[in-house]
């Protein structure tokens, strides 16, 4: 799986997206193009979002901390399309 991870941040972690009831939500992806294309459409929003990393996570390892944490957490599978809010350069 891959995550984001803000860049310069000194802190190892996932970035959580707010979702629509405010909440923060962990993106799992299957695919590594996947999380480098979201991150890159974030980087062209209009709205300001940090610059992002994409980094590789064993399945197990990114499922398991999230739940150890009780961070809420969505896998993003190669069949998903997924834009960030407020994205408009389509």
């Amino acid at each position: 799986m891959y995550i984001l991870s803000v860049k310069s941040s000194t802190e190892q972690g996932a970035y959580a997206v707010e979702d629509e009831e405010g909440k923060r939500v962990i993106f799992l992806f299957e695919e590594e193009d996947d999380a480098v294309r979201y991150a890159m459409m974030m980087s062209m929003s209009d709205k300001k979002y940090p610059e992002l990393d994409v980094t590789e996570v064993p399945d197990e390892v990114a499922i398991n901390a999230c739940e150890a944490y009780d961070y809420p957490y969505v896998v993003i599978s190669s069949d998903d399309l997924l834009i960030p809010k407020n994205y408009d350069k389509i």
